[in-house]
């Protein structure tokens, strides 16, 4: 199948492009845990938050809109139980469950399949529309990860929601702009070739 029948037909997502295999869907799977690992090591500690702000919610957004619902689905969860095995790639390093900030890592496994369910929509093909996938993202990251932080780290929820939302908001509002030029670029380049 040629790019231009690829991109042209509904439903495609970018990895759509590559040729179809079953190793492809591996690599493409393992590739997009590991660049979420990858992510999660660029971390800024926030004062007065156990949860810093990283690349991890951007690399799992992009990932679940790359790969579609069900491989960033699979992704995020090789990225969730490696890291709950030991392998040190969460936030800082860290691995395991035991995290106040592990919400997060699985509202991301939800948001990677809502994003890769719309990215099949073509929701990854304009800017506003990119835009709004990010948002819908975020807020299935945040809908998990601030009350899982609150009872774990035993927080009211206003205490909560000023530990674990408040701060991020204006990186999220970064993140959703280069995504919404990232993206809709990348399928125009696809389209060119």
């Amino acid at each position: 199948m040629s790019t231009a029948t690829a991109t042209a037909r509904p439903g495609a997502v970018l990895a759509d492009l590559l040729p179809a295999s079953r190793v492809r869907d591996a690599a493409l799977v393992v590739g997009g845990a590991a660049l979420t690992g990858l992510a999660a090591q660029l971390s800024v500690p926030i004062p007065h938050s156990p949860v810093p702000v990283t690349g991890q919610t951007f690399a799992a957004l992009l990932v679940g809109t790359a790969l579609g619902a069900r491989r960033g689905f699979l992704s995020l969860a090789l990225y969730a139980l490696a890291g709950v095995a030991g392998v040190p790639w969460f936030a800082d390093g860290a691995s395991g469950s035991g995290a106040v900030s592990f919400g997060y890592v699985l509202g991301m496994l939800l948001a990677s399949a809502v994003v890769g369910a719309l990215a099949r929509r073509g929701a990854d093909r304009s800017p506003l529309r990119m835009a709004g996938t990010m948002i819908l993202g975020e807020a299935v990251i945040y809908a998990v990860g601030v009350p899982y932080l609150a009872l774990a780290a035993q927080l009211s929820a206003s205490q909560a929601i000023a530990a674990g939302l408040t701060p991020f908001l204006i990186g999220d509002a970064l993140k959703a702009a280069l995504a919404m030029g990232a993206m809709p670029a990348a399928w125009k380049l696809a389209d060119k070739r």
